[in-house]
């Protein structure tokens, strides 16, 4: 069977192949999640024409010849280093990615692409990594960034301030939590923020974070190869100017009413009204028995809240006869507005190093199997290879040890149970 590739996101499929041995070796298992049907083609598609501009899956010590601490960025004692490792919970001890390992620091980290990805090309660029937040993050970044520079790239002073036309990847700190899509807009010399929030995943598992932008102007965020947003540029960034902007010429008429109500002219405020004290003695409170005049004075009731009163006079209030509601400034066409074709070319110029500029105020994420493709299939290709073989066994070795910590945890309490009723029972003794 074959699939007709679409952006469109629908309630879809899984497709789990039969091995061979059985009757019917196209034989589908269906289940129910969002997927992009382009996303599904990827399970069968071809990837022959797929160029891969950058892979990593850090499964070698060879690893830090490849990338480049960014130690020119921060002070030693800023930077966190990082660490070769599969982690706490993993389905292959063998199978590494790069961790942060202390806390409250700044990592910076970046690496040359093979070939460089050039929008003028008109290809698909798709960044895709996987982030396991294994440490219960609650304040740290843990996006990727892509860059241009070429053989100007300073690889030791890569940080915040470096260039870049991609930040893409999960960013979480309190209640705050992302999923940064940033494209570089050269005509606004700006960065620009997806304009709704892309949530993140926040357990300790490992989770994919896949981004497709296209030459059409229209870009795609996928979780776990789930789609989780989509949309065209010009409407999820602020790429262009407004259509419409107020008319410069047109303004609120002097005589404009937008006062919904006015004073009551026939309400008028009652004689006396302002004799009225705001507080008054007690009339149910009585001089104590023991009150000596003598020796205490003048005893003189407490005062309490004047029930009578009202506070400050003002005329009630009733609709304006003269309202003519909220005036609306007219808008006309916005002369500087024209639609940009090239929104999509972040990297006009050549993107050509990849890399991590983070802090983390809680050490422990683990990045691993990065891949800047122009090709959405070669890039599930080469989740399933990697992220998804090795998702069950991580989390089936995370249930268990998270079964130990919860009967270790259970057993803890059992004792101190106990300890409390052997010091209750001696505190008895002692009476």
């Amino acid at each position: 069977f074959f699939f007709f590739a679409s952006h469109t996101t629908i309630d879809a499929i899984q497709y789990s192949f039969i091995p061979p041995a059985h009757p019917s070796p196209n034989a589908i298992i269906l289940t129910t999640m969002k997927f992009s049907l382009l996303a599904a083609a990827a399970l069968c598609g071809s990837t022959v024409n797929a160029e891969i501009y950058f892979k990593e899956q850090f499964n070698d010590d060879a690893w830090k010849d490849r990338w480049t601490v960014s130690s020119d960025w921060k002070s030693k004692s800023e930077l966190g280093e990082w660490t070769n490792t599969a982690g706490k919970f993993y389905a292959d001890e063998s199978d590494k990615g790069i961790q942060t390992s202390q806390d409250a620091r700044f990592y910076g980290l970046s690496a040359a692409m093979t070939k460089a990805f050039n929008s003028s090309d008109k290809k698909d660029l798709v960044i895709q990594y996987s982030v396991k937040h294994e440490q219960k993050i609650d304040c740290g970044g843990a996006y990727i960034k892509l860059m241009p520079g070429g053989d100007k790239f300073e690889a030791t002073k890569f940080g915040g301030d470096t260039p870049y036309a991609v930040m893409f990847g999960p960013d979480i700190c309190g209640q705050t939590k992302r999923t940064h899509v940033i494209f570089h807009c050269d005509k606004k010399e700006d960065n620009l923020l997806v304009k709704k929030d892309v949530g993140c995943e926040t357990d300790q598992l490992s989770h994919l974070y896949t981004l497709v932008l296209r030459p059409d102007n229209t870009f795609e965020v996928f979780v776990d190869n789930k789609s989780v947003r989509s949309g065209k540029l010009d409407e999820e960034f602020d790429f262009l100017p407004a259509k419409e902007i107020k008319d410069p010429d047109q303004s609120k008429p002097e005589d404009w009413v937008d006062v919904r109500e006015i004073p009551d002219p026939e309400d008028v405020k009652p004689e006396g009204y302002d004799d009225i004290p705001e507080e008054i003695p007690d009339p149910d409170a009585t001089k104590p028995d023991d009150w000596d005049d003598e020796d205490d004075g003048e005893w003189e009731a407490p005062m309490m809240d004047n029930p009578e009163f009202q506070g400050p006079w003002s005329p009630k209030m009733i609709p304006n006869p003269a309202y003519k509601g909220p005036w609306e400034h007219p808008m006309i066409a916005n002369p500087e507005y024209s639609y940009d074709d090239n929104m999509y070319a972040v990297c006009k110029d050549g993107c050509t190093h990849v890399g991590f500029e983070l802090w983390q105020v809680k050490s422990g994420t683990i990045f691993d199997d990065i891949i800047i493709t122009d090709s959405l299939e070669e890039a599930q290709k080469f989740a399933e290879e990697t992220f998804f073989k090795k998702k069950e066994g991580e989390k089936a070795m995370f249930d268990e040890a998270e079964k130990k910590r919860r009967e270790e945890e259970e057993a803890a309490m059992a004792d101190e149970d106990d300890f409390d009723m052997d010091d209750m029972d001696m505190m008895g003794d002692e009476f």
